[in-house]
């Protein structure tokens, strides 16, 4: 399989600044989405830093990412990469959390991370905070990730409905994050890839705004435009926060 990506970020019609990051690396098969957080200029610093820190490891795993590339989907082979994923997040943890010890303006930064690695018949999915990655197949757009937010855990513990958490005072409070602690939870999982599917990546910017009825129309209807098409929707129904989308395309 081969993945073709295309990002866009922009600030958006609220903020002063643009505080997500992205990255596509065709060539690595590697894609991420970071929205940072914190005061003056760190929620950007933390958001850059944490994508070239999981760039940078998740690189240096490219052979276990050939393997599975070639056809290797033994049990441990899988397993590697599962832990070259989860090391590269805490990597950008380190990273983040360290420089903000040494900056008293930047402490208490963090940032999201939404890292997607595509090799072979397989997509490799790193997760921290509440952007997002969708799969669209067949038409049909999925959420693949869990956003580690306050209200979407009251949800799933059965505390509040899905229509309460859209309006809650609490819904931007997140729960994980890359760079906040020395330490952080990184949820993974593999899925199959098929030629035809697209991946969505983006920012809570965007998926606040779209949902997965008009994520997969417009994967499907505006080829290499959709990146743009979903920030200028994003756009034209707030813009209440920075905006980036990410989008993959897998062919054989």
């Amino acid at each position: 399989m081969r993945s073709q990506g295309i990002g866009v970020t922009d600030v958006g019609r609220r903020r002063k600044n643009n505080q997500d990051a992205f990255a596509v690396d065709n060539d690595l098969g590697l894609f991420i989405v970071a929205d940072g957080m914190g005061g003056h200029a760190s929620g950007e610093i933390a958001s850059e830093e944490a994508v070239d820190a999981v760039r940078s490891l998740v690189g240096k795993g490219r052979p276990t990412l050939a393997q599975i590339s070639s056809g290797d989907d033994r049990p441990e082979t899988l397993r590697a990469a599962v832990r070259l994923m989860e090391s590269a997040l805490q990597n950008a943890t380190y990273m983040v959390f360290g420089i903000a010890q040494y900056e008293p303006d930047q402490q208490g930064m963090g940032t999201t991370v939404s890292a997607l690695v595509v090799a072979g018949n397989y997509g490799l999915i790193g997760q921290v905070g509440d952007s997002r990655v969708y799969l669209i197949r067949d038409g049909v757009a999925a959420q693949l990730t869990t956003d580690h937010t306050l209200v979407a855990w009251q949800v799933r513990q059965g505390i509040i409905t899905p229509e309460e958490a859209a309006v809650s005072p609490h819904r931007n409070v997140i729960t994980r994050a890359v760079g906040s602690r020395e330490y952080v939870q990184v949820d993974t999982r593999f899925v199959p890839v098929l030629p035809g599917d697209a991946f969505l990546l983006c920012s809570d910017g965007l998926h606040g705004y779209c949902d997965e009825g008009e994520i997969a129309e417009i994967v499907a209807s505006e080829g290499d435009n959709a990146a743009q098409i979903f920030v200028d929707i994003s756009n034209a129904r707030g813009g209440r926060d920075n905006i980036t989308a990410v989008v993959v395309r897998i062919t054989e």
